[in-house]
């Protein structure tokens, strides 16, 4: 076979031009790839296995087949296989963590013996089938001798095997991100947009550093001023949180009563934590989709002008199914470059429990590349008590691995903190540090309502409630008990309705005049689902709860006398049951509701204060049982497994925070949104037009948005650029101003599934 390579050489990308001179070649990125990989490795002591990755990863472009294929012949070539193949030949078992990555860099990480829809890694290194390696890659690219030893301290929730494969996947992120920058950087040159990179650099270059957002913050708060009992205990929380800044890295938790600041004073003790100990970022892990947008908004005005820099926002909202094996080789092409994907190289990154956490358990390369990002970072999870029952124990064995081996900080941020310390919570924490003053003392001194059940309302009484009451705040436990209560008062001066079938936008708009009319004085009779109890705003002088958790008695109660301006004795939370099936909550929020009962029962008294809080909390877990809390069976996977064997593929599969698929709809609310759709159809990457699209999402179960797709009432935008990345609404007839989109299905309205 003739050498058709100019001068003899091997290229990783080439580009339009026919004497190759621009071309990259394969040695430069697979040297580059290492570098930045080991750079981002180099957090968490990890540089020796990520750097023999990323000189391997590329590997059998060392072949004829596949330069014949970038000189434009129809070839079809699986290159990553052989740098797989050598990493298990060369370094034994620990080969094998980072063959994972090499194998998986395109297409995704595999089991180790089982297939799943990818090829498992054994039957990938048998190699049949693949071009010989041509021998000059020996000249070009020298590889270490070994790869040192495991960079982790043994221990913790999980066992050795869950932090093997959690090793596994923060390499894997490492690679993936190298070979995305290096890729992107190279074509970026080709394309005349830029200068070569410095190797190493990361895009985060150009955003503020942390002690210049931490100035912003304390000129922000120093215009704030003690003027009222309540602002003078949140000025102690803030003082006090702030002193433990000079803490070890590690474990800790903020436990402070709702409305008792915990936003900003967790922003500053992240900050003054990160300078002091130097750590990169801050993240912030939000449970409710809902609240993302208001919460960055918060960030950024307290930020000043570098907010708008400082702070990315971060949904699942736009993330493409993944790739087949028929079109994996397009990333290998210009491309991947147009995907809507972060790497989370901000110094401020406000984010969904969903998207941190299925990213810590996936197998995607488009979920997994921010992964090495946490690493070196303070994680605030807000509202930490919503972590979902069934996937607790590996969720609880992921934070404790972040804070053990990964040298980030993690603070459980909530009112209502869940009971998950050891020895009492089987694989619980071991050490965790509070950073609020006292906070039974602190429960007492902001105590601001009443909580007492007043037994069963039919939807008659509910609304005589809501008549009698001039401002008042429903909040149901599904949509369409939501709708039906909203209808009944429809007539009502001040009547509104709250839905995530609303995009965050139009959301922000209701509670905007809700605010206004409550501190005019006007009437405000509000219905909503459970998406207003996290970190919402407004401050009720009565609240109507229906049956649920404490924890979520709770946030309710923070929506009441939240200020403190009225007496608690008259500010009351009504909880409530309803004898109407159609009204039921779903199963599992049933099982809350009944621990919630029982302690309600045992702590009448007082059922909000933190000792109540931690009976809920393991009454619920008991009556799951241990199992339950780790319904997948995750760690047993993976205590039944070697390196060898680690059943990637599966974790990610079986770590599903919300069971049914969820598809955005975008809906051109306002000229905003119309001008962003509208910008789609000529931009050449998507990044910034997603980003500014979040607020005008609504997201639906494949079978409405199926539904939508057929009768024309959705369509993709610019589908010859984007496919179906970008549905919007087309038939605006179908958003109403007061209860957003109608999508009418009984089960999806039986339940308020964008908690998540």
């Amino acid at each position: 076979m003739t050498d058709k390579r100019p001068g003899g050489r091997f290229y990783a990308h080439s580009t339009a031009t026919p004497d190759r001179s621009d071309w990259q070649l394969l040695a430069e990125h697979l040297r580059s790839v290492a570098d930045l990989a080991a750079g981002f490795a180099a957090v968490f002591d990890a540089s020796g296995l990520a750097a023999p990755a990323g000189l391997l990863h590329d590997l059998g472009k060392y072949t004829d087949d596949f330069q014949r294929r970038i000189a434009g012949e129809a070839v079809r070539v699986d290159h990553a296989t052989r740098g797989a193949m050598l990493a298990v030949e060369r370094y034994g078992p620990l080969g094998h963590l980072i063959a994972y990555a090499i194998a998986g860099h395109h297409a995704g990480l595999a089991n180790g013996l089982e297939s799943g829809e990818r090829t498992s890694l054994k039957d990938r290194l048998r190699g049949v089938g693949l071009p010989p390696l041509l021998p000059q890659w020996q000249e070009e690219i020298a590889l270490p001798r070994d790869l040192g030893p495991l960079p982790f301290k043994q221990g913790g929730a999980g066992g050795p095997m869950f932090q093997a494969a959690f090793l596994a996947r923060m390499l894997f992120s490492s690679l993936v991100d190298a070979d995305y920058l290096d890729t992107e950087a190279f074509y970026d040159r080709a394309a005349g947009e830029g200068e070569p990179r410095e190797r190493g650099a990361l895009r985060a270059l150009a955003a503020p550093a942390l002690p210049a957002l931490r100035d912003r913050l304390d000129d922000y708060l120093s215009a704030f001023s003690a003027d009222s009992d309540i602002n003078r205990i949140r000025a102690d929380i803030l003082a006090h949180v702030r002193e433990q800044a000079a803490c070890e890295p590690g474990m800790f938790s903020l436990t402070v009563p709702t409305g008792g600041g915990k936003t900003l004073a967790s922003l500053a003790f992240a900050l003054d934590h990160a300078i002091r100990h130097g750590l990169r970022r801050v993240i912030f892990v939000i449970p409710f989709t809902s609240i993302v947008e208001q919460n960055a908004a918060v960030f950024r005005r307290a930020l000043g002008d570098l907010g708008e820099s400082a702070v990315l926002e971060h949904h699942s909202a736009f993330v493409q199914p993944p790739p087949t094996r028929d079109d994996a080789e397009r990333y290998q092409s210009q491309e991947k470059l147009k995907l809507a994907m972060e790497n989370w190289d901000a110094p401020i990154v406000v984010t969904t429990a969903v998207q941190f956490f299925e990213s810590l358990f996936a197998a995607r390369p488009s979920q997994c590349r921010k992964l090495h990002n946490i690493a070196g970072s303070v994680v605030i999870l807000d509202e930490a008590q919503t972590l979902p029952l069934k996937l607790l124990r590996p969720a609880v064995a992921a934070i404790d691995e972040l804070a053990r081996n990964y040298r980030s900080s993690v603070v459980l941020c909530t009112a209502t903190q869940p009971a998950l310390k050891a020895p009492e919570f089987v694989g619980g924490f071991e050490r965790v540090r509070e950073l609020a003053p006292e906070p039974p003392q602190l429960f007492r001194k902001l105590e601001r309502v009443r909580v007492r059940h007043v037994g069963e309302l039919d939807d008659e009484a509910l609304a005589g409630h809501m008549r009698t009451q001039e401002q008042v705040l429903c909040i149901v436990n599904n949509r369409r008990h939501a709708r039906a209560v909203f209808q009944d008062m429809a007539d009502l001066p001040g009547a509104r309705h709250l839905t995530t079938l609303m995009c965050a936008s139009h959301r922000s708009k209701v509670l905007a005049e809700a605010r206004e009319d409550l501190k005019s004085g006007r009437p405000c009779r509000l219905v909503s689902t459970s998406l207003i109890e996290a970190g919402v705003d407004v401050d009720f002088p009565l609240v109507l709860r229906a049956e649920a958790g404490l924890d979520s008695i709770a946030q309710a109660a923070g929506r009441c006398n939240r200020e403190g301006r009225r007496d608690a004795a008259v500010s009351e939370v009504l909880v409530f049951s309803t004898a109407n099936a159609d009204w039921a909550p779903p199963p599992e929020l049933k099982q809350f509701a009944q621990a919630a009962a029982t302690v309600l029962r045992s702590h009448a008294a007082d059922p909000l204060c933190p000792a109540a809080i931690e009976t809920y909390f393991r009454e619920l877990y008991w009556q799951k049982g241990e199992s339950a809390l780790d319904g997948g069976d995750l760690l047993g996977l993976l205590r039944r497994s070697r390196l060898d064997s680690l059943p990637l593929e599966t974790l990610a599969a079986k770590f599903r925070m919300i069971d049914s698929v969820q598809m955005p709809v975008i809906v051109p609310y306002d000229d905003t949104a119309r001008d962003a759709l509208e910008a789609l159809r000529y931009v050449e990457k998507s990044g910034g037009i997603a980003r500014r699209l979040q607020p005008y999402l609504v997201q639906l179960p494949r079978q409405g948005f199926e539904a939508l797709r057929q009768s024309g009432a959705i369509q993709p935008v610019a589908p010859e650029r984007w496919g179906e990345q970008f549905m919007a609404l087309t038939v605006m007839d179908l958003y109403s101003k007061d209860s957003g989109l109608s999508w009418d299905d009984p089960a999806f309205l039986r339940s308020e599934s964008l908690l998540w």
